[in-house]
């Protein structure tokens, strides 16, 4: 039998598909995601890669654990992600000066699927601008960018 206090507590449920912030940003996130992986499914990439791909190229040859931070992602992760690039000739991965640590770079043909991708990601963009309208667009980015602040 459910003391008081856990029967006050699940009368409170129904808030949380209408105020879950968490709830809210995962669906948005899936939604959005699924628009780009479908846009960039003729240059045989995934918004993830795409991203690790920009994120390679903006840094330079870094270190794993670096490319990490930067991304907000566990250096686990990112890790399994890379060796698919790395198995696809778009990033390689070399030992760095501390045999500890991993240096990912962009090869010719990483560059060149960047190169590629990037219309169609700036088609994505657009047509996801023009569907919020310029307003709730930077409107949103800015709230985003908020969020992300919060881990800093």
């Amino acid at each position: 039998m459910l003391d008081p206090t856990s029967i006050a507590n699940l009368a409170r449920v129904n808030q949380v598909p209408l105020t879950c912030m968490g709830l809210h940003v995962r669906r948005a996130s899936r939604i959005l995601t699924q628009a780009y992986n479908d846009a960039l499914r003729p240059v045989e990439l995934v918004s993830s890669q795409f991203t690790l791909l920009v994120a390679i190229n903006l840094m330079g040859a870094t270190a794993i654990g670096t490319l990490a931070q930067q991304l907000f992602t566990d250096q686990t992760t990112l890790t399994r992600n890379l060796k698919l690039l790395a198995t696809k000739g778009l990033i390689k991965i070399d030992v760095g000066e501390d045999r500890r640590v991993r240096i990912v770079s962009l090869t010719d043909r990483g560059s060149a699927a960047l190169a590629e991708a990037i219309p169609i990601w700036e088609q994505v963009q657009a047509d996801l601008a023009d569907r919020f309208g310029a307003s709730k667009w930077q409107t949103l980015l800015s709230l985003l960018a908020d969020i992300t602040a919060l881990d800093r």
